[in-house]
């Protein structure tokens, strides 16, 4: 019989975004929770993921401008890259929020328990020996960077992201395996910081998640910067070489015969769930290719288990983590909170230029609603007069559907690419959530000088009445 002292309306494995989100929640409605985290509360979002990444970012953009500041008038120069100076800085960051994270588990009264948890019953997580009982349970252990078959990570010259947000130089160059989101992000950084760059993607675009616009605008930005990549070929091989500068090296080698060299090898091909050897298949949990089943609200096969976060087969983004949490919570807490429409979440590349979006691509849209009610418009950023301040250079590309029956002729797609494009994407997620036309949102003035006029003008300019657009 296990101790009262140990009995808990919720018992949740996983201190990342997913789990420390939904504990937040829970003890605000007055639930008794148990928060259980072998590292860090924060988990790979604030330790090894979004936050660093996100300060490596600005510190490259830091550098672009300095190294640009005379076409601002400026007289700037960039003198190097010190990083130690970086990693301090980036460091802090993560520091101070994970001391602010530490302050709300406290004050929040969540028993935090540290150590490697398994679910050794449906109602039961073991840590350190000791049992502690839920009358619910959430699973929220997270994700590892993943792999490919025989491609193994050595740390040096083989590298994941984990890894790369840790060195404590600038790499001469470096192959980027994988052009998604981690992938372009990284290539971004070290571009800004000097290194040679080549991604090597095996879908046809880079970010190939987003709608075909925003990939190849992106592209473009990408040459311009001097960043290459290789589309539509697959990595077949890697051995260390000794580079012509006479420094150690990897020689990766694809499915078509080319060969690229470089400093090393960023292996960045996603993430793959953290669920081996917990206990979750002997509880009775369903499991599809290591994630966790759940339904809309993230409940899974065994009553009073849920799961959330990248263990479950949802976009692997800290938000949607935060999202899915707070649903939890307050579906124990019998709120009957609303599912998350996961097309209504927003999305970001935080590269430079950052590519965001929110809602379903043009080609989503037609296979949903048929191509005939299908209509777009791209905005192009060289009538707005903040971008032109900024000297960013891309679109806001909009999906509306039009004729169809019990619809209104709604956006139903937000597609953006420039600097600063992560900071628009909040009126996008109105737009979309609250099922605006155009004309709802042609009817709202909007700031200027600024970057969100470009989304107001393209919603101006769908509904039949342009300002700053020319054919």
């Amino acid at each position: 019989m296990a101790d009262a002292g140990n009995v808990f309306d919720l018992v949740i494995l996983g201190g990342g975004s997913g789990g420390y989100a939904c504990a937040f929640r829970a003890a605000d409605l007055g639930l008794r929770v148990a928060l259980i985290e072998k590292a860090e509360v924060g988990g790979t979002c604030l330790h090894r993921g979004c936050i660093p990444t996100k300060a490596l970012l600005h510190a490259a953009e830091v550098a672009d401008l300095a190294r640009e500041g005379a076409s601002f008038g400026v007289q700037s120069q960039l003198n190097g890259i010190d990083m130690t100076g970086v990693n301090s800085y980036k460091d802090g960051v993560v520091g101070q929020l994970y001391k602010g994270l530490q302050g709300i588990v406290k004050a929040r009264k969540i028993t935090f328990i540290a150590g490697e948890g398994v679910l050794s019953a449906p109602d039961q997580v073991t840590v350190n020996g000791e049992t502690y009982t839920g009358r619910n349970v959430v699973l929220a252990t997270g994700s590892v960077p993943k792999s490919l078959p025989g491609l193994d990570l050595d740390g040096e010259r083989i590298i994941s992201s984990d890894h790369a947000l840790k060195l404590d130089r600038v790499p001469a160059s470096v192959i980027v395996l994988g052009g998604g989101v981690i992938g372009c992000e990284f290539a971004s950084v070290w571009k800004s910081f000097g290194a040679e760059v080549t991604i090597i993607e095996a879908l046809a675009h880079l970010v190939p998640l987003e709608d075909e616009n925003n990939s190849k605008l992106l592209e473009r930005a990408f040459r311009r910067r001097g960043i290459k990549f290789e589309l539509g070929n697959r990595f077949s091989g890697v051995e260390t070489v000794t580079l012509p500068s006479g420094d150690s090296g990897v020689r990766v080698s694809t499915e078509n015969g080319k060969t690229f060299e470089a400093e090393l090898l960023l292996v960045a091909v996603g993430r793959g769930p953290v669920s081996a050897n917990l206990g979750y298949e002997q509880a009775g949990v369903v499991m599809d290719r290591g994630y966790v089943k759940v339904n809309e609200y993230c409940q899974t096969s065994v009553p009073g288990v849920y799961a959330v976060g990248d263990l479950i087969p949802t976009l692997q983004l800290a938000h949607v983590g935060f999202g899915e949490g707070i649903l939890v919570a307050e579906h124990i807490a019998g709120l009957n909170p609303r599912p998350i429409d996961y097309d209504g979440v927003p999305r970001v590349t935080y590269s430079n230029p950052e590519v965001a979006s929110c809602g379903v691509s043009e080609a989503i849209a037609k296979e949903r609603y048929g191509a005939d009610h299908v209509k777009t418009f791209n905005y192009n950023l060289a009538g707005n007069g903040k971008s032109k301040i900024l000297k960013t250079q891309g679109e806001v590309k909009l999906v509306q559907i039009t004729g169809v029956p019990g619809e209104d002729d709604r956006v139903v797609g937000i597609h953006i690419v420039a600097d600063r494009a992560g900071e628009l994407v909040a009126e996008a997620q109105l737009i979309y959530n609250w099922d605006a036309t155009p004309g709802d949102v042609a009817q709202f003035v909007h700031a200027h000088p600024t970057q969100g006029e470009a989304l107001g003008e393209a919603h101006m300019a769908l509904a039949g009445k342009p300002l700053h657009v020319h054919d």
